[in-house]
């Protein structure tokens, strides 16, 4: 083909050729300048195998996420994978100058793929729901700049196949629009444009700072670790968290320029949706500003409720609270994960709430409201509220249930232990717990207690920023179980389940080898139930005749995405014969009750309640009752005042629903050790 084609074909192919060069230069030199602001961020621990797993990642884990809306995925798939080809049949034609005909074939194939994609994803920003979240500015105008530069490219790729030459004019109207959406690619990561997540985001993802959400574990006995659990701080060295951009890991500094501020996040999360002063997205946003230098004005998307853009700045070496971010905006987050799990980039949040707060609380001792106070009775009796630790298990004086020696000659085996955390305090917490109690008797099931052994499991503390706290606390609570070893822990509060299967583990490793050998198995009581229910050792009375309440099920956070649980709340109210109607947001996409991350106690102040949102949520689907898993949900759900459903425990439901214990032989909670 080439000996036919005329001089002013030859011009403009060789012109593409240059646009070609020039844009992988700029991309070089972009992605070096970016890479140095990167590098300001301090050491961090990565498996550089991981860039090998960037195609699988990519389109897998990463598309599972972007999946959960079919036609953005396919939209995504057009344009990325279109874009992507059309790079690589442009260096092999352009580049290196072969332009064979089948490749001029293929370009036109995938740049109308790209063009497609396009479209698609301009008319989805045109949708009032996305369009209220998806930032303005370069974000709104990427669709048609990349389409321009597919129009071009089609054009162009067209055009050497149909005809010897073209117009002059023609052709350089198509190598400007090819060029547009080439600049657009190639200046966008040296420039932070909105095209920076195109490297950013592949390099994130090879070099991510949680490789377990990936399924890529450690070698020890901490293999097993979650993808949810805050990795463990060591002390007494340096303080532990952040204070300034240039204190975060250089992986967490690059998975911020991965976003792409589509605003999932924001729309995800409860604070943002109650006024509170915290949007997720202009977080992540903010860190980006502090890691070049420069401030907030250019800011496209929606602000902190309540607080204006263009008033914030800072530097690699600048505190991050007050210059680029109000420590409201950190105090105000609940840490339910609904923004990392919304998040299609993958990026984690939490963890970098919880970095900067721990500088605010061990540093400063700045946590807000009653926050300190509860920091103060952690450190002072091992209770968030003062209280004797014998009085943990008052509620169950009455209910036969043996308690464990605390003398350290006699050592213990127990088949069933039940830890009832915090809510043995609450009045509310002890009616769901001996429902619980009676419920598992009539299963044959007896637990022992640990009496005036239980401690607090720091929970509250690592959410708050306060690591030492929560390490005193985490040790001493594993250095009684290991004392007193159960074959089974069984809990009706998730954030100590938590604790105890996945972040315990990452700071004890005897503790990790005991849950990975089945010595220890921890339940959630709704996982317990279903399962005594599914067995047959708990059977449900006969229906009586009466229709049953009309029930909706608030997933926990930290048993639905923090622990992927969110099937045996469901399994167990469906054994006893319960219908449930969803929620709009169930499941892994539940919205929060409010009660996590030490928000109860921080109580930033909003437009409205989290929980009054929630049971809006509730009150939709014209429920008489929301089942709840877990002691905060309830506390925090009751706390709503107006006509509104009953609220009960799974546990309360299950106890109402099952026979009393007849003749049935019983476990034998303890058995004395020599």
């Amino acid at each position: 083909m080439d000996a036919v084609l005329s001089s002013s074909t030859w011009i403009w192919r060789d012109a593409i050729t240059a646009v070609f060069w020039l844009a992988v230069a700029a991309l070089v030199i972009g992605t070096a300048r970016r890479a140095a602001l990167w590098r300001t961020g301090r050491a961090a621990t990565v498996a550089w195998s991981g860039l090998l797993a960037i195609p699988k990642r990519y389109f897998v884990d990463l598309h599972h996420v972007v999946a959960r809306e079919p036609a953005v995925a396919r939209a995504h798939v057009a344009v990325g994978g279109g874009a992507i080809a059309c790079l690589l049949l442009v260096a092999l034609n352009d580049g290196l100058r072969l332009r064979w005909p089948v490749l001029d074939m293929a370009l036109v194939a995938c740049a109308g793929v790209m063009l497609v994609g396009a479209v698609l994803m301009a008319q989805r920003r045109r949708q009032p729901q996305v369009a209220a979240r998806v930032s303005r500015g370069p974000w709104q105008r990427l669709p048609w700049t990349l389409g321009l530069g597919a129009v071009g490219l089609l054009a162009l790729a067209a055009a050497a196949l149909w005809h010897d030459s073209i117009a002059p004019w023609w052709a350089a109207l198509c190598v400007l629009a090819l060029g547009v959406g080439a600049a657009e690619l190639a200046l966008g990561i040296g420039l932070a444009g909105p095209m920076k997540h195109a490297v950013a985001g592949l390099l994130h993802l090879g070099l991510h700072p949680r490789p377990e959400r990936f399924g890529d574990q450690p070698v020890g006995p901490a293999a097993q670790r979650s993808a949810s659990a805050l990795q463990p701080v060591a002390l007494g060295q340096d303080l532990p968290g952040a204070a300034k951009p240039a204190d975060l890991p250089w992986n967490r500094l690059l998975s911020f320029d991965a976003c792409v501020q589509c605003g999932k996040c924001e729309a995800a999360c409860p604070a943002f949706a109650a006024g509170q002063p915290l949007n997720p997205k202009k977080l992540v946003q903010d860190l980006v500003s502090g890691m070049a230098g420069t401030g907030d004005a250019q800011y496209a998307g929606n602000p902190y409720p309540g607080r204006e853009i263009g008033r914030h700045a800072g530097a690699p070496d600048q505190a991050v609270v007050p210059g680029l971010i109000e420590a409201e905006t950190l105090w105000s987050c609940t840490t339910c994960r609904a923004c990392v799990q919304a998040c299609p980039m993958l990026i984690e949040h939490v963890d970098l709430v919880v970095d900067l707060r721990r500088h605010l609380t061990l540093v400063g001792g700045t946590v807000p409201n009653k926050g300190n106070e509860v920091l103060a009775a952690l450190r002072e009796t091992d209770t968030q509220g003062r209280y004797p630790l014998a009085a943990r298990h008052h509620w169950a004086s009455d209910l036969g249930l043996p308690v464990l020696d605390a003398s350290p000659s006699t050592a213990t085996r127990t088949e069933w232990l039940l830890l009832a955390g915090e809510a043995g305090f609450d009045l509310r917490g002890q009616k769901t717990l001996r429902a619980l109690v009676s419920a598992l008797k009539a299963g044959g099931v007896v637990p022992a207690l640990l009496g005036a052994l239980e401690t607090d499991c720091g929970d509250v503390a690592r959410r708050l920023g306060d690591e030492a706290g929560y390490q005193r606390l985490a040790r001493q609570l594993i250095a009684t179980l290991q004392a007193h070893p159960a074959a089974h822990l069984v809990t009706a509060d998730p954030h100590l389940l938590h604790a105890l299967r996945n972040e315990y583990p990452l700071l004890d490793e005897a503790w990790a080898r005991r849950l990975a050998s089945g010595q220890t198995r921890v339940w959630h009581h709704t996982e317990l139930l279903a399962d005594l229910l599914e067995r047959g050792r708990l059977q449900p009375r006969p229906a009586d005749g009466r229709t049953p309440p009309r029930v909706t099920l608030h997933d926990p956070c930290y048993l639905g995405r923090y622990n992927g649980q969110t099937e045996a709340p469901r399994r167990a109210l469906k054994a006893i014969g319960i219908p449930i109607v969803e929620m709009e947001r169930c499941g892994q996409n539940a919205r929060c009750c409010g009660g996590g991350g030490g928000a109860p106690m921080t109580d930033i102040p909003g437009q409205r309640r989290i929980p009054d949102l929630r049971m809006d949520d509730a009150r939709a689907t014209g429920a008489d009752v929301v089942a709840v898993a877990c002691p905060q949900c309830t506390a925090m759900l009751e706390g709503v005042t107006g006509k509104r459903p009953e609220v009960l425990d799974v546990a309360e439901l299950v106890a109402r629903a099952v026979q009393a214990p007849g003749a049935r032989p019983q476990t034998p909670a303890v058995e004395k050790q020599a």
